[in-house]
This record gives C-alpha cells, sequence and structure tokens, in this order.
C-alpha cells in the first residue's frame, strides 16, 4: 500500500460524504498526516441500515492523528455547504483541497425512473459537487495545494452505458465534465481531477446493490484512498485528468494489489464506465463461478407429487393455496421453478409484497408466466394473471432460472441488460428481498 509522506500536514480537506465508505477512507489517509479533515455528510444520527456518523468519522480522523470538523451538509442545500464552508475557514484558516464524493444512484431505465429520483441524482452528483466547487474555489485558489478531487468517471459515449441507467449515468458524467471545465478554467491556480476505480470497490451501497456474497468481487475503499493521497499531493500543474486507481498506482511502484482485496485470489467485478460491456462482463464472471450473490443455488428436486386435479396445496406454516400445477401442468426448468415458489408461497409473503407479476421469457419453456403476491394467498402460473399486473420483466427462461435459484443476482441482469422491467420498481425490489426464501428451495 501506498505509504503516508507528511505532505498534506496541517491542510484542510473539504470532503463531501465522508461519514462512510470511500469518503471516509480518504479522510482517515489524510489524517494519518496530520491534516484536517472538514466532515461534510448528512448523516447526524445514526442510520437504521448504513453505518456511521459524521460523528463517530470524526472520533476515528481524530484517533487516525488528524483534526475534525463534522457538519450536517446535503450538497443539494447552497446554505448549508456555504455555512459549513464558512465553520471550516473559521476553525483552520482555509481550504486547500475540496473531494467531492458524495452521490446518489438509481440504476434504473428512463421510464421506470420517478422524476424524484431524477431530480436527487442530478441535484446530488452534478449540482452538489458545481455548487461545493463554486463555494470552495476562493479559498482554494488562496492555497499553496489547491486541489479538487471528484469521485467520478472518465467521460464514455458508449451507448452501453446509456441504455439501462440513463439518468445516472448523465448524473455522474456531470461531475466528470466539471472536471473539464472547471480544470481549464482554473489552470495554474487549481488542479481539477477525477478518481475512479477499476473494479468494484466494497461499500454499504455495493452491498445494497450486489447483494449478500458481492464483497468477494470487490476491492477495499483503501485503494481509492491511496490513489487519492497520491494526486492530492501532486502539484498544480496534474490538473484535468481522469484517474484510474489501479493505473496510477502501478505507476507509482505499487506491485501487489491483493492486499486491497477483500478476498485475494477471487475473480474482481470491472466498475461502470471503463468498457466492459455488461454482458461480455457477466459472462466472465460466470465462468470463474461467481455472480453478484456468489451464492450456488440448490438443483431443484424434480420429484413432485402429483395431486388430484383442483386439490388444494398446503404451503409454509399450513396456508392453504390454490394448485396452479398438476400433472398436466408444463415440464421444464421454468414449470419446475413455479412449482417450487407456489409451494413457497404464503400469507406472510403476500401481505408482505402486496405485487402481481408477470414474466415474459424467451428460450426452452419460455411464454408468460406469472406470480401473484397480492390477493388472498397468492398463486403462480402459466399465462397471463387474471388481475392487474404490477411489474413485468422480460428475460431469457435460463437466466429466470438463475435469478430465482440465487445464481444470478437481479440487479446484475438489469445491470448487463439480461432483464428489463417495467412498471413499480418498488415491487421488483420487493421482488428481490422475497427471492432469497424462494432460493432456499431450489
Amino acid at each position: 500500500m501506498l505509504r503516508n509522506t507528511g505532505k498534506l500536514a496541517g491542510c484542510t480537506l473539504f470532503i463531501t460524504g465522508a461519514s462512510r465508505g470511500i469518503g471516509k477512507a480518504i479522510a482517515l489517509k489524510a489524517a494519518k498526516d496530520g491534516a484536517n479533515i472538514v466532515i461534510a455528510a448528512k448523516t447526524g444520527e445514526p442510520h437504521r441500515t448504513l453505518p456511521g456518523t459524521i460523528y463517530t468519522a470524526a472520533e476515528e480522523i481524530e484517533a487516525a492523528g488528524g483534526k475534525a470538523l463534522p457538519c450536517i451538509v446535503n450538497v443539494m442545500e447552497e446554505q448549508q455547504i456555504a455555512e459549513a464552508v464558512e465553520k471550516a475557514v473559521q476553525k483552520f484558516g482555509g481550504i486547500d483541497v475540496l473531494v467531492n464524493n458524495a452521490s446518489a444512484i438509481s440504476l434504473t431505465g428512463t421510464l421506470e425512473t420517478p422524476t424524484k429520483k431524477v431530480d436527487l441524482m442530478m441535484s446530488a452528483n452534478t449540482r452538489g459537487t458545481y455548487l461545493t466547487s463554486k463555494i470552495c474555489l476562493p479559498y482554494l485558489k488562496k492555497s499553496k495545494i489547491a486541489h479538487i478531487l471528484n469521485l467520478s468517471p472518465p467521460i464514455n459515449l458508449n451507448p452501453v452505458w446509456f441504455r439501462n441507467h440513463c439518468a445516472y449515468t448523465i448524473s455522474k458524467y456531470g461531475m466528470s465534465m466539471c472536471v473539464l471545465g472547471m480544470a481549464e478554467e482554473f489552470r495554474g491556480e487549481v488542479a481539477v481531477n477525477a478518481l475512479w476505480p477499476k473494479t468494484a470497490i466494497h461499500t454499504s451501497a455495493m452491498d445494497m446493490l450486489g447483494g449478500a456474497g458481492v464483497e468477494k468481487q470487490c476491492r477495499k475503499t483503501d485503494i481509492l484512498a491511496d490513489a487519492a493521497y497520491c494526486i492530492l499531493t501532486k502539484p498544480k500543474s496534474f490538473t484535468g485528468n481522469f484517474v484510474i486507481d489501479e493505473n496510477l498506482l502501478s505507476e507509482e511502484g505499487i506491485k501487489d494489489f491483493d492486499v486491497y482485496a477483500v478476498a485475494p485470489g477471487h475473480p474482481l467485478l470491472p466498475d461502470f464506465f471503463l468498457d466492459v460491456d455488461p454482458n461480455t462482463l457477466a459472462m466472465k464472471m460466470e465462468a470463474h463461478g461467481a455472480s453478484s450473490t456468489f451464492k450456488e443455488g440448490k438443483k431443484v428436486d424434480r420429484t413432485i407429487p402429483e395431486r388430484p386435479e383442483g386439490a388444494k396445496h398446503e404451503g409454509p406454516q399450513g396456508t392453504k393455496q390454490n394448485a396452479e400445477f398438476t400433472a398436466a401442468s408444463p415440464a421444464g426448468p421454468v414449470a419446475e421453478t413455479f412449482k417450487v415458489i407456489q409451494g413457497s408461497i404464503n400469507e406472510d409473503v403476500v401481505k408482505a409484497t402486496q405485487g402481481v407479476y408477470r414474466f415474459e421469457l424467451s428460450g426452452e419453456d419460455g411464454g408468460t408466466w406469472y406470480l401473484d403476491l397480492r390477493n388472498k394467498g397468492g398463486s403462480a402460473g402459466k399465462g397471463d394473471p387474471p388481475m392487474k399486473v404490477d411489474v413485468t420483466m422480460t428475460m431469457s427462461s435460463s437466466d429466470f432460472v438463475k435469478m430465482f435459484s440465487g445464481k444470478l443476482k437481479p440487479t446484475m441482469a438489469f445491470m448487463s441488460g439480461k432483464l428489463k422491467i417495467k412498471g413499480n420498481m418498488a415491487l421488483a425490489i420487493k421482488l428481490e428481498k422475497m427471492m432469497m426464501q424462494f432460493s432456499s428451495k431450489l
């Protein structure tokens, strides 16, 4: 790993989103030099699912050797940014470095992205980066260090990075365009660069996107902290660059990258925007026996007891359900999967989900299938459901079986273009959670 040189001793870093994850890792790296860290983040009270607050981060920073100023900052609120900058200048005398790390993400298609989510990503990512930079720049221009670092990707106009999550891509590229413009506008005064990981980084956000076990395909936040430290200790003449962490650290003499891996030796998941086509990526992952969940599903027990047509099926906890599958039902992997799903439905599942799903499947054993998790005891079967559909999912039959058996994470299927979703995205996410119950029986 990259050693600290002490070059940031006494410098003041204003880092957005520094209460956890990548932002905090960069803060802790600088703190080892004795830097002053302004923790500009939203989390003042403990989050119900995410670790850390601005105050717990401040404790860690000071324990590492730095000085901390925790500030409640939502980068969508100009006044909050301005107040935090003013506090930083009053306490530390100025600002030497700005790290625009705070970001929002929604990997949804154009028709499935609510306006509220579009506004969130544009405001937090593009507008937040622009505003925070604008407010900090008068102080940065007075600094001998004078760096802005945006956690954003190189701009890549390959349509593959737009087709599945257009709004998110635009918002992240907005951050990158700030680098292009400001690097030229303030050349010689303030260095402005972007940093992006070559592989997925293990954070709370990645856990939510990738599911259980995704950390095995990730590197630790340490690699970005080291790369950021390397950039921020360079002269102002190093500007306008779109830096990939591994490439930079290789140039700095780092040879052993296993030290950054969560699970050394395990295949790593490349990050977005680096021209690894998602479909190719998915195939490479599967070739290494890996997916977003990294969990091998159990084989379907194809010995299903026959029941008289019209008989009731006893589901878990004694819940009675209509028998959608009989001896005359279709055969094949999809049909067998639906049989197991049918046997797993109960009133608690229906009560917790409240959605009707239609699956348009191509390939062997394909066609239209449905899953009713809204009415009475729930049901599943072939054909269109006899009620209003909330979510339609389109994919191949083989990927459907993999998805429900736990071998293919729905998020990965969606990102790679294998799964298309129309309708209520909140219910689509609910189904993903319910799949954990189904997959244990497949």
